[in-house]
C-alpha cells in the first residue's frame, strides 16, 4: 500500500494509476484527515461469461409458470 498526499499524487499522477492498475492499494490523503482510496474501475472485458453456468443451481418450480390471480396481474399491469 501506497499513501500520497494531495500534492504528491498531482506530481505523480500516472504512475499512481499505473500502481493502481496493477492491484496495488493507493491512498491519497488530505491534511485535514479525509483520503480516497484510487482503484481501477472493472470493465465487462475483464471477466468471460460461460454459457451455462448455473446450469443446476437455480430450480424454477411449476408455480412460477401458472397465471398469475388478477388482482396481482392488475398491480403488474398498471
Amino acid at each position: 500500500m501506497v499513501i500520497v498526499s494531495i500534492k504528491e499524487a498531482k506530481a505523480r499522477f500516472l504512475q499512481l494509476i499505473e500502481r493502481a492498475c496493477m492491484g496495488e492499494e493507493v491512498i491519497i490523503s488530505s491534511g485535514k484527515g479525509r483520503s480516497v482510496r484510487l482503484v481501477p474501475i472493472r470493465t465487462r472485458s475483464s471477466g468471460r461469461r460461460r454459457l451455462g453456468a448455473l446450469k443446476g443451481k437455480l430450480v424454477l418450480g411449476r408455480k412460477f409458470f401458472e397465471q398469475l390471480p388478477p388482482e396481482e396481474l392488475t398491480s403488474w399491469e398498471s
